[in-house]
């Protein structure tokens, strides 16, 4: 089992369980979630737990509170808010629910390790770094593009799944929580991550150690703690973390972690990251460690390197998050005395649509009909097979073209709750649009489709590896990714290769 957060009641260093209202292994919540094994608790007495969906037979992970109603509403409220967003880096919630007497969320279990335990065996290299960094990034900025800033972003939250997945937990929608905050706390994960010291560690918010300070008191940066660390990578962590510079948006900063793809060999120099050693996760897990599931393809490039140096090692130590979080979450209360479900989903959860392979085409209104093969590619369920347009010498098409895109046909008006765009190599332009009516192929046809397709949104610029793309208001059967920049390869060239289009429908 992961080691239990920080904030738990101990006593000579051994997790103490509280007792008060503690529920009994086996019994089955809101006639839908059975407890199946007790995690932790932590200081505010939030109890977690194991469980297991017996109507969907899913594992998840359950976080209980005593009382609920107004004690509660901070944490529920957070969970409903989180719940809405639907991004492959945030942990998904299923269900909110206040019986009074007691509140609890209901959440994606996952197995994996926190970043904390990771870096108890030593700092990471860059580009396992900058991957986990370009993750929790990404799904900040989910959550800042619909008003609601995460605020809890440390050590204990971000975790990596035995998949491969980074996936971020436990928001907080109190009146700390600022875009601000998240932006300086992802240089803070960069920092824990390149040196194993955590900066805010004096807040008493991680075990990680405090970051390495100097005689002044003032914060070293992670090319002094330890060789190895780009220049550039250095300065930007330094930067973040300043609170006199200024700061970017959470999209603009996951463009530019994008961008440190690879590093020179001259500026790395005999880096000392080391690679990890999980064998002692693995024999304190409680249970034999599952069989590894497929787990869903992540981007080729900076989130590749995480898939291909961690995916074989991680353990499948069971983390819930951070139990010591101060629980400052919102709420949506039932009158006091009864019992009230709140779905955390509006109207059941989103499900991925299977996308008919016959039903997608590549839409090029001034191109030379070259590039319109394998738009199948983009929804085979397989990242290493893609659809790509030329190499050009310029971002902007060789300044041939305004554009080209992938339209899909749904079947029938859907209610689109997400868009999601895989690409080999981040950093494109691009904007989900939805129209009415098959205009027809040709390039005529595609000169149409792209007058009348109206965009959803704002346009993404520049795109991460995995960029999700809200739905729009009302259903559709007409979808375009349309892209309008290219990103840069590593052989100076320009081209876009798209491997997966995932669409989630209500």
């Amino acid at each position: 089992m992961a080691e239990l957060d920080e904030g738990l009641e101990t006593a000579g260093g051994i997790p103490q369980v509280l007792t008060f209202g503690t529920p009994s292994v086996g019994e089955i919540l809101a006639e839908r979630y059975q407890l199946e094994e007790h995690i932790g608790n932590d200081s505010l007495g939030r109890q977690l737990y194991r469980g297991i969906d017996v109507i969907l037979r899913r594992p998840v992970a359950v976080v209980l509170r005593y009382p609920g109603g107004d004690r509660a509403k901070e944490m529920l409220g957070a969970a409903v808010a989180a719940s809405r967003i639907v991004h492959p880096h945030l942990v998904g919630v299923y269900d909110a629910i206040d019986e009074g007497e007691r509140a609890y969320v209901v959440r994606e279990w996952v197995d994996g390790i926190a970043l904390r335990e990771i870096v108890a065996s030593g700092p990471l290299d860059a580009a396992r770094s900058v991957a986990i960094a370009w993750a929790v990034t990404d799904a900040v900025a989910a959550l800042h593009g619909t008003g609601m800033a995460h605020g809890n972003v440390h050590p204990g939250t971000v975790l990596v799944a035995h998949d491969g997945r980074v996936v971020l937990t436990d928001a907080r929608a109190d009146d700390g929580a600022t875009t601000e905050t998240d932006i300086r706390s992802i240089g803070a994960i960069l920092y824990c991550a390149l040196t194993g010291y955590w900066p805010h560690a004096e807040a008493g918010r991680t075990s990680v150690t405090d970051g390495v300070r100097d005689s002044s008191g003032a914060l070293t940066t992670p090319r002094q703690v330890r060789a190895g660390v780009p220049a550039h990578l250095d300065s930007l962590v330094a930067d973040l973390l300043n609170p006199e510079m200024p700061l970017p948006s959470a999209e603009s900063l996951a463009g530019e972690l994008a961008s440190f793809g690879s590093f020179d060999d001259d500026e790395v120099g005999d880096g000392d990251g080391r690679a990890l050693d999980l064998d002692a996760f693995d024999a304190a897990a409680a249970s034999p460690v599952p069989p590894k599931p497929a787990g869903r393809k992540l981007a080729v490039g900076v989130v590749g390197l995480l898939v291909l140096a961690l995916a074989g090692t991680l353990a499948a130590a069971r983390v819930l998050g951070d139990p010591a979080t101060p629980d400052t979450s919102p709420t949506t209360a039932g009158p006091s005395g009864t019992t009230a479900s709140q779905p955390a989903k509006p109207a059941g959860q989103p499900v991925e649509f299977k996308i008919d392979p016959t039903k997608v085409r590549i839409v090029d209104p001034q191109g030379d009909r070259a590039e319109v093969k394998d738009a199948d590619k983009t929804v085979d369920g397989d990242m290493s097979t893609v659809w790509a347009t030329q190499r050009y010498t310029r971002a902007n098409f060789g300044a041939n073209k305004e554009g080209m895109g992938v339209w899909i046909d749904l079947g029938e008006a859907k209610q689109v709750v997400s868009v999601e765009v895989d690409l080999t190599t981040p950093g494109a332009d691009g904007e989900l649009r939805t129209g009415e009516a098959d205009l027809g192929t040709g390039k005529t046809q595609d000169q149409q489709t792209v007058a009348q397709y109206t965009i959803v949104g704002e346009r993404k610029s520049p795109m991460g590896g995995v960029t999700l793309f809200p739905g729009p208001e009302k259903p559709t059967r007409y979808l375009l990714v349309w892209i309008t920049k290219l990103p840069k390869e590593s052989s100076g060239k320009y081209r876009v290769a798209i491997g997966e289009i995932k669409v989630r429908v209500q």
